[in-house]
């Protein structure tokens, strides 16, 4: 299969961009922004308060008073405050709210996994045994399989759309959605439940993207090609997204426009109780930081993914929000595991994915 190259003609020299001018550049195009952790590709940490007490973001007075907590719920387009950010930390790069700039990108993964059977490649779509994937071994191949099928161009060359390279070899391909009444959610291409492809991430509601220019410890996301805006999202691509589960409930139109609820989450059958989760999730997430004093063993892998099985449970319940428990997932593992950030996601994903196939409400499994 085909393997993405690890340059393109005509790409810009790799020059030094400030990050709060490309914060500022965000902010001008209408993206929210929100600080990473200087030298990560992870939101800035949270106020020792935000950090240690779990709660909702939208009742953290955190937000309005200018404090950076809880990653993208903390996103803006105030250049008063984007400017105080990055005076302050200006080796903090910068990060994206992807929902509220009506941003879908594709996040196209390199990493070095074992390939899984061609049932799980492109989901709902049966692969024949006479279909040649020798050599397949990336998002790359994967997405170029399902544009294929398709008779569609391969969005990793979509040169008219901003693409940018992650340090590991991967690639976002960002798109505009043109249809702000539909929102999309975000996934893992590892999810069993929904996946655009094997390897393949979607970042939208509930999520977040690595702004081009920004550096981190492995290196640059550096954008591809002449184009530095994203595209409209192509009308198949889009028929792809409603056909893999990653529609959310239609977005009412106005000036101002309701945070979006559970990516993915039936309704509750019960009443939400967001306390009684809580008090479930946080003895779980303290195990999980508690990792910490600790470099290796101690059962971390299995300590966050039950936390994350747990999460997904409560989450598909109703009684909390799942980019609510994604980002608390996400800061326990970074405060015991910050060296491992991608194995870290694939473990909050797929417990995730496995709790959500099981509501869990803080009395008992429904």
């Amino acid at each position: 299969m085909r393997r993405h190259g690890e340059t393109t003609p005509g790409a810009p020299a790799v020059r030094h961009v400030p990050s709060l001018s490309v914060a500022r550049w965000c902010a001008e195009n209408g993206w929210p922004v929100h600080p990473l952790a200087p030298g990560r590709k992870t939101p800035a940490g949270n106020c020792p308060d935000c950090r240690d007490r779990p709660h909702d973001p939208r009742t953290c007075p955190c937000l309005p008073a200018g404090r950076p907590c809880h990653g993208f719920h903390a996103g803006t387009t105030d250049p008063r405050r984007i400017e105080e950010w990055w005076t302050d930390s200006p080796r903090s790069g910068v990060g994206v709210a992807c929902g509220p700039a009506d941003l879908v990108v594709i996040d196209i993964d390199a990493h070095s996994a074992p390939v899984p059977d061609r049932s799980r490649l492109l989901p709902g779509i049966p692969i024949h045994e006479s279909v040649n994937l020798a050599g397949l071994a990336s998002g790359f191949d994967t997405m170029a399989l399902l544009a294929a099928f398709r008779g569609q161009s391969d969005p990793a060359e979509d040169e008219n759309t901003l693409r940018v390279r992650t340090p590991s070899g991967g690639l976002h391909i960002w798109y505009r959605n043109p249809d702000p009444r539909t929102r999309y959610r975000s996934s893992a291409g590892s999810s069993p439940k929904v996946a655009l492809a094997w390897q393949v991430d979607v970042r939208a509601e509930g999520g977040y993207i690595v702004a081009p220019t920004t550096r981190t410890s492995q290196g640059r996301y550096e954008a591809l090609g002449a184009a530095r805006l994203p595209a409209p999202l192509p009308g198949w691509l889009a028929a792809e997204l409603a056909r893999t589960g990653h529609v959310v409930a239609p977005r009412p139109l106005g000036p101002s426009r309701p945070r979006p609820g559970p990516a993915g989450v039936p309704p509750a059958r019960r009443g939400r109780r967001p306390k009684s989760a809580h008090r479930v999730l946080a003895p779980l997430l303290a195990e999980v930081g508690r990792c910490a004093a600790t470099a290796e063993g101690v059962g971390f892998t299995e300590k966050l993914n039950r936390a994350a099985f747990t999460a997904g449970g409560l989450a598909a319940a109703g009684h909390l929000r799942e980019d609510e428990v994604r980002d608390l997932l996400a800061a326990a593992a970074h405060e015991a595991r910050p060296w491992q950030e991608a194995r870290n996601q694939k473990i909050i994903h797929d417990g995730l994915a496995a709790g959500a196939a099981r509501p869990l409400h803080p009395e008992g499994r429904s």
